[in-house]
């Protein structure tokens, strides 16, 4: 069986984003083994799953990330939405725009210190979509 819905997220800023909460609020009961696929509808922002309790990982992946692929890098051709444009597009493929997760006994079957975050890489993105599929 398949379920599938999509989500808006509020708009947040850059950088990422603990969502776990906001994620698991959004599901149906869960069965009992499955998977959730999550996908971001983008091709600026992110999904990645990573360390949930000390909120500086938050902070050291924006600056390494960032240190790793810069804005105003004379490389760039695609620069005409601005300067945060294809470094956020760069940063997408390489974090990624999607995640699965195995559902164990109805509930997301995360480690203890794993959360779900949304990367957001531009500094205007606005509201995004995500589709959260449910196979069971």
């Amino acid at each position: 069986m398949i379920r599938q819905k999509e989500i808006t997220l509020p708009r947040f800023r850059r950088g990422y984003h603990l969502i776990t909460r906001m994620i698991e609020d959004e599901l149906p009961e869960l069965p009992e083994q499955g998977l959730l696929h999550i996908l971001v509808k983008h091709t600026s922002a992110g999904i990645t799953i990573n360390e949930n309790a000390d909120p500086t990982v938050r902070t050291d992946f924006e600056n390494f990330i960032n240190k790793m692929i810069p804005e105003d890098d004379p490389v760039y051709i695609h620069t005409y939405e601005g300067s945060d444009d294809m470094p956020a597009h760069l940063k997408s493929s390489v974090i990624g725009a999607e995640i699965t997760i195995p559902i164990t006994r109805h509930r997301l079957n995360l480690g203890t210190w794993q959360g779900i975050y949304f990367c957001e890489f531009r500094d205007y993105g606005g509201s995004r979509k995500i589709v959260l599929t449910i196979l069971s």
